[in-house]
């Protein structure tokens, strides 16, 4: 059990959780500052309060802390728009990565298309392959396989060619 847990911690995807939780951990507390610092003040200019956190109401015995309640949304509003850019940012950059790799394989295609005869031959029997005709057909009367050009079953000893005949006529007679 712990030779399993130590494979699970040690895969690529738990670690890269792991230090992704860790840094989240840290940009937490840089949104929080720039917030609690840097906004919120900015924000109590115009309101007249200096502090949100200390904004609330009091309903009987409980209070409803509104201000706590603003300035966790204003948190959430900042690290969410962050996390945009950076998904934004990066799907850009994969784009481009997509495009280069595109771009160097329509490269090499057309220099394949510049090649010799023999490059060209390979490509078209690669495409073509017929499809080889048959060798064996089923007996009516006993249904054996046998060869194609056998005129008697050798399991039965029915003669085939009068029965083809016969098959063939009632074919004929059943289209018109």
């Amino acid at each position: 059990m712990l030779k399993e847990f130590k494979e699970f911690a040690t895969k690529g995807n738990v670690m890269d959780l792991a230090i992704g939780v860790i840094i989240g951990g840290g940009f937490q507390k840089i949104v929080n500052s720039l917030v609690n610092d840097i906004i919120m003040p900015f924000i109590s200019v115009f309101t007249g309060k200096i502090d949100f956190n200390d904004m609330m109401f009091t309903i009987g015995d409980t209070s409803i802390k509104y201000g706590s309640f603003i300035t966790n949304v204003i948190n959430f509003l900042i690290i969410a728009f962050s996390v945009f850019l950076m998904v934004r940012y990066i799907n850009k950059f994969n784009k481009a990565l997509e495009e280069k790799a595109k771009g160097m394989a329509n490269g090499i295609n057309k220099k394949l298309e510049k090649q010799p005869k023999f490059f060209k031959k390979l490509r078209k029997n690669k495409k073509e392959e017929e499809i080889p005709a048959p060798t064996t057909k089923i007996c009516p009367y006993c249904l054996s396989e046998i060869n194609i050009n056998a005129s008697r079953c050798p399991h039965c000893t029915s003669i085939l060619e009068e029965m083809e005949e016969v098959i063939g006529e009632q074919l004929e007679i059943e289209e018109k």
